[in-house]
């Protein structure tokens, strides 16, 4: 009977110190000496990084190929319409009057409307794929040199080039109807040089993307 009691004691004291050490560690509260309440401490939840709260729009593999592919043939139409612009520029500035009036009608049919859909499309097609990639549109200088560039040689083309090329247009088919020069400016060179020069840096961007990261203030 005495061995029995025992080995029950024995039984209990080996459970009671195996359920002490399943139990889970008690948290410390902090005693309130006014009130002589208890509380227990609480921890913030950790912040999300800064690239989870970055606005992205998923794409697919087979969609983020066809959005590139609008995008390098948009860029590539865009680089081929100022070449053509700077060549009707330089005829109408040198050509005979037939030639140069020539020249002239058609800067408005291709230095206008068709700058302006090509431009559009590039910088549309440009927003999706930062939205759709790790790049975003304002996390990379190189991305965001890009856009900039497009908006403002977008809205040049609108304000400043289309406006004095259809008032050309008009005096290059008044020329020739009447067999004479039409006057053009000489500044007139500038906005096909500017305008590939530019276009050609954001390519060169999108190849080598270089200076990394925006850094942001906190």
């Amino acid at each position: 009977m005495h061995r029995t009691d025992r080995g029950a004691y024995d039984d209990g004291r080996t459970r009671g110190a195996s359920d002490e050490r399943m139990r889970p560690p008690r948290v410390l509260g902090i005693v309130d000496v006014m009130t002589g309440t208890t509380t227990t401490p609480t921890t913030t939840a950790p912040r999300a990084p800064a690239d989870a709260r970055v606005v992205r729009l998923p794409l697919s593999p087979r969609v983020r190929k066809l959005v590139l592919l609008v995008h390098i043939a948009a860029a590539g139409v865009w680089l081929g319409l100022d070449l053509v612009l700077g060549i009707l520029v330089f005829t109408a500035l040198g050509a005979d009057p037939t030639g140069a009036g020539a020249a002239a009608a058609s800067l408005a049919a291709v230095a206008t409307w068709p700058i302006v859909v090509v431009g559009v499309v590039t910088l549309v097609s440009g927003i999706l794929l930062g939205l759709g990639s790790k790049y975003g549109l304002v996390r990379y200088w190189w991305v965001l040199v890009k856009l900039v560039i497009n908006i403002v040689l977008v809205t040049l083309v609108v304000l400043v080039l289309w406006p004095g090329l259809a008032s050309l247009g008009e005096a290059g088919r008044a020329a020739l109807a009447s067999g004479d020069s039409p006057v053009v400016g000489a500044t007139l060179v500038f906005p096909p040089v500017v305008s590939s020069t530019v276009v050609i840096v954001a390519m060169t961007l999108s190849v080598f993307k270089p200076w990394g990261r925006v850094r942001r203030s906190r």
